[in-house]
């Protein structure tokens, strides 16, 4: 794997002119951080040897290297899912390729169901810790220490400063926010009435079917992770209507604008 991640790396290297040490994974719908870029490079995810292809609506597939707020930044413009049949080594790959291209910090966004009632859909969550309900892991297999020990430590899987640097940001812009615990749950479908239940019972706060690889990856990886999840509905028993992908990729262009600045906000501190 580490050849191809290499492979990968040097393709990206050769058509991007900067060297951000910032990424940022986009979640369904949140985009909008992307129109604020100046000195654009782009590499789609087809061009890119081993890299996976996103299937999902919502995600663009590219990678898109510019200045925001005068800090060099990455942003993968769509993501991979284990429901999509990737194994967790194709959904990580791309933090895999962020190591070696040598980013330090990460922001992983995502649109989720809420199931503390005291959010409600637009509400930004700066996730605290996850709950990995995923059957698998990226780093099941054989180990290489080129990348990172064999038991990486989750004492603080998102990065407590950052944490408190978001969380003094989006008081400062009076940005409807939380904290919580993240479920990650395999999908793709929306998760059933017990399921939230069990999931409300083991202290979770929000639920979605992303992110908690990534993270498993970057601190295995000695990445810094920052991760906002975008609370797009509530969850089943809670939420009165069906869920429908449509409306989370609505509610997520809402609340994009407040994601965005949020994000911007925590660059300036940067």
């Amino acid at each position: 794997m580490y050849d191809k991640v290499l492979e990968s790396t040097q393709f990206i290297k050769e058509r991007i002119s900067l060297s951000p040490k910032l990424a940022i994974v986009l979640g369904s719908g949140l985009g909008d951080i992307v129109d604020f870029l100046t000195e654009v490079e782009t590499v789609d995810y087809a061009d890119i040897p081993n890299f996976p292809k996103s299937t999902v609506e919502g995600h663009v597939g590219r990678i898109v290297v510019g200045r925001f707020k005068g800090m060099e930044v990455l942003i993968l413009q769509g993501r991979f899912h284990f429901y999509e049949g990737y194994t967790m080594k194709e959904v990580t790959y791309p933090v895999f390729v962020m190591k070696l291209l040598g980013i330090e910090k990460l922001i992983l966004t995502n649109a989720c169901g809420g199931i503390n009632e005291s959010f409600h859909p637009g509400t930004i969550m700066l996730i605290k810790d996850f709950i990995n309900l995923m059957p698998s892991n990226p780093l099941i297999g054989i180990n290489d220490d080129r990348f990172g020990p064999r038991f990486p430590d989750m004492t603080e899987p998102y990065s407590l400063n950052l944490i408190e640097l978001a969380k003094g940001v989006a008081s400062k812009n009076s940005i409807p926010h939380g904290e919580g615990v993240y479920a990650g749950f395999p999908g793709p479908y929306y998760e059933t009435v017990a399921e939230i239940r069990m999931m409300k019972g083991f202290g979770a706060d929000a639920v979605g079917m992303s992110t908690v690889p990534e993270t498993i990856a970057a601190n295995y990886l000695g990445i810094q992770v920052l991760g906002l999840a975008v609370i797009t509905n509530m969850a089943t028993g809670i939420q009165k209507v069906k869920h429908s992908h449509e409306r989370v990729l609505e509610i997520a262009k809402k609340a994009s604008k407040d994601l965005s600045s949020l994000i911007s906000g925590v660059i300036e501190e940067f």
